[in-house]
């Protein structure tokens, strides 16, 4: 396995559901913590609480797309492709092997 995944704080792993309101109507939304400090920075990169940008994608994606699917995973790809096209490619951390013990 890689060092750079398996050493990962679990808090980051850990799911935490949030109840937001979008347009009057409270929803549900379940991801992994690491995805709410994502989504938080995209925010207030943006000027938005995290509740603010999360209604922005939604009509903007109800907009593009008309029926949503499933939000809670277009939130995470969208959470990584802003990490991907944050950090150029040659900044990317290259990848550790952790040494197993011989069977």
């Amino acid at each position: 396995m890689c060092e750079i995944y398996v050493k990962a704080d679990p808090i980051l792993y850990e799911s935490r559901s949030r109840s937001l309101r979008i347009h009057g109507y409270v929803t549900k939304i379940r991801l992994e913590n690491h995805f709410w400090d994502i989504l938080a920075e995209i925010a207030a990169s943006d000027g938005y609480t995290t509740t603010q940008l999360i209604a922005k994608l939604y009509d903007e994606l109800h907009e593009y797309r008309g029926e949503i699917d499933n939000f809670a995973s277009f939130l995470r790809v969208s959470c990584l492709r802003y990490l991907s096209l944050r950090k150029p490619a040659l900044e990317r951390p290259t990848l550790a092997i952790v040494n197993r013990p011989a069977a």
